[in-house]
């Protein structure tokens, strides 16, 4: 319990129980700010340990996500997440948003680097008076007080690292700056998200690392948000999805088959929890959940 008597996240996840998230991002319209709370109003009865809002890349969604996130804290029963990256921001203006975010109640966040505008293979380039990597945003977040701080953690290593070797190297940094449990990128096969905790946890890494849950309910979309993560879909995973590539609803039905089996693998495996990336959506989270036989 932060000292404030907000929960925290980390505590959550380390007491041992299943945790069960679900990721949002600031809607960019009317619609989209309904179809987001259609969503919410839909997954709030699954008693998430928590919820998580995105941040626009440079920034460009800050009041809508701390918009989002105190609504959530003020109106629902459920625990809100804020992300919050040092792309396009000085330290003054990233202490502001900590400020911003205790106002709306909202204590936990998502300490992230953030990719540049090109791309996570970019170079990356600082923001004049801001910050190079993500263990200084968890640092200052950590100095701040009052915040539980997640980070982000990588199958096979963040595309921009020099190796996996290399980028564990960095989560364990992290880690020492206070960080308290981390959210992978998505993940498409259990046997890579256990190397990445076999390796993480031998060099150090003792926080709770949850595994990112998006099942594939159309192929061209995921491809493209797995190409601009740096990665690609595991060939083994995506002949599975080709051979229904002509037949929509029978493509969507295997996705959430196989997201079901991926969350059983990885629970039955030892995973603290399971991370869904909906999309503002709910109805596969929920089909994914019966499957699991996961009830309200």
């Amino acid at each position: 319990m932060l000292a404030n008597g907000a929960r925290e996240i980390g505590e959550l996840i380390r007491r041992g129980e299943r945790s069960f998230s679900f990721e949002f991002f600031p809607p960019k319209d009317e619609a989209g700010e309904e179809q987001l709370w259609k969503a919410i109003s839909e997954l709030e009865p699954y008693r998430p340990t928590f919820v998580s809002v995105t941040y626009g890349a440079g920034g460009t969604s800050r009041d809508t996500t701390l918009r989002v996130t105190g609504r959530i804290a003020r109106e629902t029963s459920m625990l809100p997440m804020g992300h919050l990256t040092c792309v396009g921001h000085t330290r003054e203006e990233l202490e502001s948003i900590l400020d911003e975010f205790v106002e709306e109640g909202v204590h936990n966040v998502l300490a992230l680097r953030g990719d540049p505008a090109e791309g996570p293979r970019a170079e990356w380039t600082p923001t004049e008076g801001g910050f190079t990597h993500a263990c200084e945003l968890v640092a200052l977040a950590r100095d701040h007080g009052g915040f539980s701080i997640g980070v982000a953690a990588f199958p096979g290593g963040h595309p921009g690292a020099e190796s996996m070797e290399r980028d564990l190297e960095v989560l364990l940094e992290k880690q020492r700056c206070g960080a308290e449990f981390a959210i992978t990128d998505m993940v498409f096969r259990a046997v890579d998200y256990f190397e990445l905790v076999e390796k993480a946890s031998a060099i150090g890494v003792d926080i709770p690392i949850v595994p990112g849950i998006m099942p594939i309910l159309n192929l061209g979309q995921v491809a493209r948000m797995a190409e601009l993560s740096g990665r690609e879909i595991p060939a083994d995973v995506r002949e599975r999805i080709e051979v229904h590539r002509d037949d929509p609803a029978a493509l969507r039905a295997e996705g959430i088959a196989m997201a079901a089996e991926l969350c059983a693998q990885l629970l039955d495996g030892g995973a603290p929890g399971l991370h869904f990336y909906t999309l503002n959506r709910s109805k596969a989270t929920r089909e994914i959940f019966a499957a699991l036989r996961i009830t309200v």
